[in-house]
C-alpha cells in the first residue's frame, strides 16, 4: 500500500517534466523553437544588403548550419537560420531554414532563390 503514493508521485513528476529537454543545462522547452523561428524571421526581415557577416552573427547569433566555398575567386559563405518548422524530429534540416548568403563577408541576399542562384 505504501508503493501507491510513491507511484503517484513518480507519475506526477513524469507528467511535469515530459516535453522538457535540457541542452548544456539550458531548458529548451516545446515552445522555444517557435520563439526562435519568430525571432529569426523578424531579425532577418530587418537585415540590409551589404551588412557585414560579423554584424549579422552578433544580431542573430550562431546559425543552425553553415557552409563556405569559393565561386569565381570570391569567398561565399551561407548561414542557415531556422525559420519554418516541418517535422517534429528533433533535428533542424535545411528545408526548415532561411539561407543568408555572403560574398566576401558582405550580405548579398537571403532566401532559397538567392542560395540556388549561387550554387
Amino acid at each position: 500500500m505504501k508503493s501507491l503514493p510513491t507511484l503517484g508521485l513518480l507519475a506526477a513528476l513524469t507528467a511535469a517534466t515530459s516535453g522538457c529537454v535540457y541542452v548544456n543545462g539550458e531548458n529548451i522547452g516545446p515552445s522555444d523553437w517557435r520563439d526562435e523561428q519568430r525571432t529569426n524571421s523578424k531579425l532577418i526581415s530587418e537585415l540590409e544588403i551589404g551588412a557585414e557577416r560579423s554584424a549579422v552573427l552578433t544580431r542573430l547569433g550562431p546559425p543552425s548550419d553553415s557552409e563556405a566555398f569559393t565561386r569565381d575567386g570570391e569567398e561565399m559563405r551561407v548561414l542557415f537560420y531556422r525559420t519554418q518548422h516541418k517535422r517534429s524530429d528533433g533535428e533542424t534540416t535545411r528545408d526548415e531554414t532561411t539561407p543568408l548568403v555572403f560574398e566576401n563577408d558582405r550580405l548579398i541576399g537571403w532566401g532559397q532563390a538567392v542560395y540556388a542562384g549561387i550554387r
